[in-house]
């Protein structure tokens, strides 16, 4: 019998070392993550403040919700082109789930924001993330709408409905008869106190979270005391790639201060709108992009699956309608 999505991640949070998981937007870039050798990855809403995003191989634009301008990230920018302010919707983001889910064989973390609202919400949010074949799902403690705990004047709800969201979660899995993991998410590091997201994340341990997450951890320091509460509880990593407030550590060093999993929310995103951007650019010069920039067209059929769908063709054919799948071209004719 085949592991099932959840079982999977547990036994990745299971194993030894820290496990890097990247995100990915829709189908073809959960593939490409796959093909990569990652054990996992991560759906994701990102939002940044107005400036750049500088990486070694990149300098993105990137957006501040108060500013009204359009963010260019993650599965809100991919589907909308919206930026992740609590414009994409509960069907949608779920649609877009069941797509990546049905493209790869690797477990996949929902983004489940704050649950779509009250307890009640959460409980149906954790139902159709089931039904839809997630392995996990993280649900974060803020108001809505919500947006990047990196950024300023984020809010998060009281203490006691921010636990009951957690316990909803895990309630709404019993009933479900489901092992799907539940990442409980604070964003009160930055919204309130350092020590306030230890005790939520404390509390969200006691009801039974699997995984914690403090987001916008601001130093080394701070990540170190995260990982020595609940200490038989894994803890995540969320690196924000050049531009946010949790210091960039390396895999190593993640292991040593005491995280299970690490997500890296933007690289994917932003290296695609750049190499974009840079094709679109020499399109319009009347040139194509440069030849180390882009697969070969056999590249690009084998990555999307033409090869794969063209040998699994040939089981199905007929002695009237013969098909020749060389070259990915078709004859038809009688013998």
């Amino acid at each position: 019998m085949a592991e099932s999505p959840a079982k999977a991640l547990r036994r990745i949070l299971d194993s030894p070392g820290v496990h890097l998981g990247p995100a990915c937007f829709d189908a073809l870039s959960a593939k490409l993550v796959e093909r990569a050798g990652f054990d996992y990855c991560f759906t994701s809403g990102s939002i940044l403040p107005v400036g750049y995003v500088c990486c070694e191989t990149m300098t993105v634009p990137y957006h501040d919700p108060t500013t009204q301008k359009g963010s260019r990230f993650s599965i809100s920018a991919a589907r909308l082109g919206l930026p992740d302010v609590g414009l994409i919707s509960f069907g949608e983001m779920m649609d877009q789930g069941r797509q990546i889910i049905q493209a790869v064989s690797i477990p996949i973390i929902a983004d489940g924001d704050n649950g779509y609202g009250n307890a009640m919400n959460v409980k149906r949010t954790i139902r159709e993330a089931i039904r839809a074949g997630y392995a996990g799902i993280f649900l974060e403690d803020q108001v809505s709408p919500k947006a990047c705990g990196h950024t300023r004047g984020r809010k998060v709800v009281p203490r006691d409905e921010a636990v009951m969201r957690i316990k909803a979660a895990i309630d709404a899995r019993k009933e479900s008869g489901s092992d799907i993991v539940i990442v409980a998410r604070t964003d009160s590091r930055q919204a309130i106190s350092f020590e306030e997201s230890l005790w939520r994340s404390q509390a969200f341990a006691d009801v039974g979270a699997d995984v914690l997450l403090i987001d916008a951890l601001a130093s080394k320091e701070e990540m170190k005391a995260f990982c020595e509460i609940a200490p038989s509880v894994p803890k995540m990593a969320n690196l924000l790639e050049g531009g946010g407030k949790t210091p960039i550590l390396n895999p190593t060093e993640l292991e040593d201060v005491g995280f299970k999993i690490a997500a890296y929310p933007l690289s994917l995103m932003g290296v695609s709108i750049r190499a974009m951007q840079n094709a679109l650019t020499a399109i319009k010069s009347g040139q194509i992009p440069s030849h180390g920039s882009i697969p070969t067209f056999e590249e690009i059929k084998e990555i999307v699956g033409f090869n794969s769908y063209y040998e699994e063709e040939k089981r199905y054919a007929t002695n009237t309608d013969q098909v020749s799948l060389q070259n990915g071209t078709f004859k038809l004719g009688k013998e």
